[in-house]
């Protein structure tokens, strides 16, 4: 699984033009499932994210997480992050998991990323249009291969 999150002032997904989702503060997170992926990948991964210290404290230090801030998520299904773009200029989706797969180990992750804040979420396989203000910019990577 990979993820791309951002710490955020605000973030919001809109769906045929109406808002389906959105956070006033905390992180935007673009997941992607790959083939193979688990619920050991999501458990790994949400558990990072949940816990990470990302925000800042009264001394301006990222030293708190987002349940320390009373922030939230805002998860966005994106299978975009599997491309395969080493060979011509047309990137390939081949790593990314099946819809059905992929779409319930999404689901699973927000369950599990629920322990640590309220998680708000994009509609799986829809064309969704995201707004952000990124804080910082504080933007982080991660795949759960390299957490295992």
């Amino acid at each position: 699984m990979k993820a791309v999150l951002q710490r955020v002032s605000s973030a919001s997904v809109k769906v045929d033009g109406k808002v389906v989702g959105k956070t006033d503060g905390g992180m935007l997170v673009l997941l992607g499932v790959k083939v193979g992926d688990t619920e050991k990948d999501a458990d790994l991964l949400a558990d990072k994210i949940g816990k990470l210290r990302i925000f800042s404290d009264e001394l301006g230090k990222m030293n708190l997480s987002i349940d320390k801030i009373g922030g939230s998520f805002l998860v966005i299904s994106n299978f975009t992050l599997l491309a395969n773009y080493k060979n011509g200029n047309r990137p390939d989706y081949l790593e990314a998991e099946k819809p059905d797969t992929a779409n319930r180990l999404y689901e699973y992750f927000c369950e599990r990323l629920s322990r640590y804040a309220a998680v708000e979420k994009g509609i799986f396989g829809a064309d969704m249009k995201v707004g952000l203000v990124n804080d910082g910019p504080i933007t982080i990577v991660m795949d759960s291969e390299k957490l295992k």
